[in-house]
C-alpha cells in the first residue's frame, strides 16, 4: 500500500487549529472560574464586614465550590459557621479539611485546632479534650494546653488540670504556681470530705511550699488544725499569714478570733490584730478585736475609732446594734435602716468581671478567674 503525503500535509494545519481553538476554549473556562471565585470571595467579605452573616456564608459556599481546593476559604467558612452557633456544620468543615491528603503540616494543625474549639464551643468536653491533645508539638501548642486547663477546671479534673499546669509551667512566661496551689487545695478539701485528714494536709503542705505568698493553704490548713483540736498549731498558722500575706489577714480575722477564744489567748491573739488594724484598716480585723475585748464599752469604741478613720456605713451599723438608747423602738428602725443599706457594701466583687457574692471566692463562679476576688469588702474598696 502507498503512503499518502498529500493527506497528511492537509490533515497538518486542520489538527493545528482544532488545538489551538481547543486552548482557547480552556483559557476561557479557566478565565471565567477565575473572575466567579475571587467575585464571590470578595462578596462574602463586604457582606462579613456589614455583619450579614448569612449572605457571607452563602457567598463563601460559593466560592468554595467554585475553587473546592482553597483551604483558606474552608477556614473562613468554618469559623462563621462556629460564630453563628452551627457548630455541626463547622465540624464537618473542618472534618473535610483533615480528610484531605494534599493538606500541608502546617495547615493540618491549624484545622486541627479549629475543629478542637468548635467542639469546646458546642461544649463537647471529651471531644474537645481529645483533640487538643493531638496539638502537643504543634505551634498551637500553648493555646492547646490552655484550652485543656480550663476543660479539667469546669470538670473539676484537679490532678489532671496539676499535670497541665506545671508543663506550662516549663514553657511559659508566667508563673503557674498560684493556680497549682489552689488545685492542690481543692484536692484537699476532697480528702477531707472523704474522711482522709493526713493525705489533707500534706497536699496543704505541698501547696505552701508550692505557693509561699499564697494564703489559702495557711488558712485551709488552720481550719483542719482547728477541727483535730491542734488550736495552737492552728493560731501559729494562721499567724504566718502576716509574713506571707498581709493582705489576705482580714480572710482569716473572724477565725484567728474563734480560736483566740477556745485557747484562751485572747489578749495575745488581740494585741497582733490591733498591729495589722494599725497597718491596714479593715472592718473584719476591727469586728475580732472587737470580740476578743472583755470590756463591752472598749469594744464598742473600736467601731468608733475606725469610724474616725475611714468612713464605714458597716461599722457605724456595728457600733449602733451594741449601743443602749433611751428609746429602743426608734433605734430599732434606724437599725433595720442601715443594715439594709449596708448589706450589699458587705459583699465582695470580683475585679475581673464585677460579679459579687456575700462569701469569699477562691475561683470565681462568674469568669472562672482565681485570686480575683479581694480580701477587702466592696465598701473597703
Amino acid at each position: 500500500m502507498e503512503f499518502d503525503v498529500t493527506a497528511l500535509l492537509l490533515g497538518l494545519p486542520i489538527a493545528f487549529a482544532l488545538g489551538w481553538l481547543a486552548s482557547r476554549l480552556d483559557l476561557r473556562q479557566m478565565r471565567v472560574e477565575n473572575r466567579q471565585s475571587p467575585k464571590a470571595y470578595f462578596r462574602g467579605l463586604n457582606f462579613l464586614l456589614n455583619e450579614q452573616q448569612d449572605q457571607a456564608i452563602d457567598a463563601f459556599i460559593e466560592a468554595v465550590q467554585n475553587d473546592p481546593d482553597t483551604s483558606e476559604l474552608h477556614f473562613a467558612l468554618g469559623n462563621l459557621f462556629r460564630r453563628r452557633g452551627e457548630y455541626d456544620r463547622a465540624v464537618r468543615v473542618h472534618e473535610h479539611l483533615l480528610a484531605r491528603g494534599d493538606l500541608k503540616q502546617s495547615e493540618r494543625d491549624r484545622a486541627q485546632h479549629a475543629l478542637a474549639l468548635d467542639f469546646l464551643k458546642a461544649g463537647l468536653l471529651d471531644r474537645a479534650e481529645a483533640a487538643l491533645s493531638k496539638l502537643e508539638g504543634t505551634a498551637h501548642e500553648q493555646e492547646a494546653r490552655l484550652a485543656r486547663l480550663a476543660i479539667y477546671e469546669r470538670s473539676r479534673d484537679w490532678a489532671q488540670a496539676s499535670a497541665v499546669a506545671a508543663r506550662l509551667d516549663e514553657t511559659s512566661h508566667g508563673s503557674f504556681e498560684p493556680r497549682q496551689a489552689h488545685y492542690l487545695c481543692e484536692q484537699a478539701q476532697a480528702s477531707v470530705a472523704a474522711g482522709q485528714i493526713s493525705p489533707a494536709l500534706d497536699l496543704l503542705n505541698q501547696a505552701r511550699n508550692l505557693a509561699p505568698q499564697a494564703p489559702r493553704p495557711l488558712i485551709e490548713k488552720a481550719k483542719l488544725l482547728m477541727q483535730q483540736g491542734r488550736l495552737d498549731a492552728a493560731l501559729q498558722t494562721l499567724m504566718e499569714l502576716r509574713q506571707a500575706a498581709p493582705q489576705a489577714l482580714p480572710l482569716a480575722a473572724a477565725l484567728l478570733a474563734k480560736l483566740a477564744l477556745q485557747a484562751g489567748k485572747q489578749q495575745e491573739v488581740k494585741d497582733w490584730l490591733i498591729q495589722a488594724q494599725e497597718a491596714q484598716p479593715s472592718i473584719d480585723l476591727v469586728q475580732a478585736i472587737a470580740e476578743l475585748e472583755a470590756d463591752p464599752a472598749i469594744a464598742r469604741q473600736w467601731f468608733v475609732n475606725h469610724l474616725q478613720r475611714e468612713p464605714s456605713l458597716i461599722a457605724a451599723g456595728k457600733w449602733l446594734a451594741s449601743e443602749r438608747f433611751a428609746e429602743p423602738r426608734n433605734q430599732e428602725v434606724v437599725q433595720r435602716a442601715i443594715d439594709r443599706a449596708s448589706g450589699p457594701l458587705m459583699r465582695y466583687r470580683c475585679a475581673a468581671c464585677g460579679f459579687e457574692a456575700k462569701q469569699h471566692f477562691w475561683h470565681c463562679p462568674g469568669c472562672q478567674a482565681w485570686d480575683s476576688y479581694p480580701a477587702r469588702r466592696i465598701e473597703e474598696l
